[in-house]
């Protein structure tokens, strides 16, 4: 009877594993068909990196957040911006279309390395490196690591200083065996991400509301694919101790840093991420935006233009001396 028993849990598990497995494979399947890749690939260190491009002149290099992808500035920025720069966006290494090097751990000082050699595959001379969220710590530690590589950065909500709790919506994702996460990611993960979207959404968004065109135009459903699933939740278990690493060394940036943040962030907070920065950075600039949570450039788009503009002015200040002869 007891074996029966087992024997009956067993299949009925297997059976409920096999439905996850389907449905995550749906889903990757549908998002890829909706949002498939239409970028370039480059080899960087073992990754093979999908970006895309437009425009000519001096160059800026968008670099996306946790769980982001290159469409997070693609859909909202480069129509605005590609007739005066050569504006560039990248899946950084196992987002969006981006594989990551079976090797790679994820962590700040192995990404910077990726983003400087990829501006050297580019022939990007000095780029504004504009930096969203997590997407900011890597600017930072690119800045920090490979200082004769970028010109300045533009950084949006990012996170800048190693916190000392993980905040309880971020939790979750704290899975530090990568087998686990690999299992998570083609069974439950996907079909459960996918369940719980509009309100992870809304508190990322809060407090404006989320964009409509955010799940296709700006690539959204992109995240209910396994790779980027592992990718994310690797991205956030690397970032342990790596934070203090790098705000210890705030005082070496000589280039210009700009800052913008939104004031009503519920993710992570201006007070921490943004207001220490100043007094330790020579050429530092904050603009708060009040208000507005953690995604400003789906939320105030002129807003964030006219600071990357802002940005971008001092950091090819020098070649338009060079132009003129002056």
């Amino acid at each position: 009877m007891i074996g029966w028993a087992v024997a009956a849990l067993l299949t009925v598990s297997l059976l409920v594993l096999a439905y996850f497995v389907f449905q995550t494979r749906r889903l990757a399947a549908s998002a890829e068909k909706q949002v498939p890749a239409n970028g370039h690939f480059v080899a960087i260190r073992g990754n093979r990196i999908h970006y895309v491009e437009a425009g000519q002149g001096p160059p800026i290099l968008f670099v996306h957040g946790l769980g982001g992808q290159l469409h997070h500035f693609r859909h909202t920025l480069f129509d605005q911006l590609a007739g005066d720069y050569r504006v560039i966006a990248l899946d950084r290494p196992g987002s969006g279309y981006s594989v990551r090097a079976r090797s790679a751990s994820g962590r700040l000082g192995e990404q910077a390395a990726v983003i400087a050699e990829f501006i050297d595959a580019l022939s990007l001379e000095r780029p504004l490196v504009v930096g969203h969220s997590l997407g900011g710590a890597v600017a930072l530690a690119t800045a920090l690591d490979h200082p004769d590589k970028v010109g300045a950065l533009a950084l949006l909500s990012p996170l800048t200083h190693e916190q000392e709790s993980i905040p309880p919506a971020f939790q979750p994702m704290l899975i530090r065996s990568a087998l686990k996460r690999k299992f998570l990611a083609h069974t439950m993960a996907i079909p459960l991400a996918l369940k719980h979207a509009p309100q992870t959404l809304a508190f990322v968004f809060g407090p404006q509301a989320t964009p409509d065109d955010f799940i296709i135009g700006a690539g959204g459903i992109l995240g209910l694919r396994p790779a980027h699933f592992e990718a994310t939740v690797a991205d956030f278990v690397a970032l342990e101790h790596e934070l203090g690493r790098y705000e210890a060394r705030l005082e070496e940036l000589r280039m210009p840093v700009g800052v913008l943040f939104g004031t009503a962030d519920q993710l992570i907070s201006h007070e921490q991420h943004a207001l220490p920065l100043a007094g330790r950075i020579r050429d530092f600039e904050l603009e708060l935006v009040e208000g507005v949570g953690h995604m400003p450039q789906f939320v105030v788009p002129d807003r964030v233009e006219d600071f990357i503009r802002r940005m971008a002015a001092k950091a090819f200040s020098h070649r338009s001396v060079l132009t003129t002869g002056h």
